[in-house]
């Protein structure tokens, strides 16, 4: 009779911790769970650093007319009134341009 008793309890027990182990909610659903946390704090790290940096940008822009116009000159190619723009082109830039077209012959078409 206690060999039963104990038989039970021992497959009882084995029950039990299967769907800890591996049932649903169980300790491998916890590590996942875990990690995809772990993911998702990382990835609102990362947005409220950017968010931080474009309020700093929306507050520059906002507080004076030098930022707005550094954001023209540099993003638009805008100068102001009475300056010169130059173009500074390095050596082997270039390369990737076609060559200027050439004129077609004119070639002599027969009279009727």
């Amino acid at each position: 009779m206690l060999r039963w008793v104990m038989l039970v309890l021992l497959l009882l027990l084995v029950a039990l911790q299967f769907r800890l182990w591996f049932g649903d909610g169980g300790m491998r659903q916890v590590w996942q769970l875990e990690r995809d946390l772990q993911a998702q704090r990382a990835e609102n790290d990362r947005l409220s650093a950017r968010n931080a940096a474009l309020a700093a940008e929306v507050e520059d822009l906002r507080s004076g007319r030098e930022a707005v116009e550094e954001r023209a000159r540099e993003e638009l190619g805008m100068v102001a009134p009475g300056e010169g723009y130059f173009q500074v082109v390095e050596p082997g830039q270039l390369g990737d341009l076609p060559a200027p077209a050439q004129p077609a012959p004119e070639q002599d078409s027969p009279q009727p």
